[in-house]
């Protein structure tokens, strides 16, 4: 593990800012209008793991299952924003990343895994430097990086 680490919610910092809800209930919203067949359960954060990933930065396959029985027994989503530079997410059944599937996640981008595939193998092998976008690094001052909000329900 390869990254800064900081938690919002539960035993931590028990304030998530309400314009954060307000994302995870949009990006639940959008993707149910993708899968009307199969519809993700709404969530109500209360957890937020803020991930800060260096230049060099990365993170090992693991699983998020730290939750509640209750939580992981119904499937309730993850959802994660991804911001700043870019990288290769694996996901897959086992912990060789030699095996994982990879998706490029961009400055941006939402992912969101919950279900079948809520115990899913994860993470980030690498990140791809410069290719945040220049806005958002002249609006914020954010320093070269890469950012991950990950939110789940206890």
């Amino acid at each position: 593990m390869h990254l800064k680490m900081m938690c919002l919610g539960k035993n931590w910092d028990p304030h998530i800012p309400p314009e954060f809800h307000t994302l995870v209930s949009n990006a639940l919203r959008d993707a149910n209008a993708l899968i009307p067949h199969n519809p993700l359960p709404s969530v109500s954060p209360d957890i937020c793991i803020v991930n800060f990933y260096s230049q060099t930065g990365h993170l090992g396959l693991h699983q998020d299952n730290y939750e509640s029985e209750d939580s992981l027994r119904r499937g309730l989503p993850v959802v994660s924003f991804s911001i700043g530079h870019s990288a290769p997410f694996l996901y897959g059944d086992h912990r060789d990343p030699d095996k994982a599937e990879k998706l490029l996640l961009e400055s941006g981008d939402v992912l969101i895994f919950g279900g079948p595939s809520r115990n899913v193998f994860h993470g980030v092998s690498a990140i791809h430097p410069a290719t945040a976008p220049e806005i958002l690094l002249q609006h914020t001052n954010l320093c070269p990086s890469r950012l991950n909000l990950t939110f789940r329900q206890y």
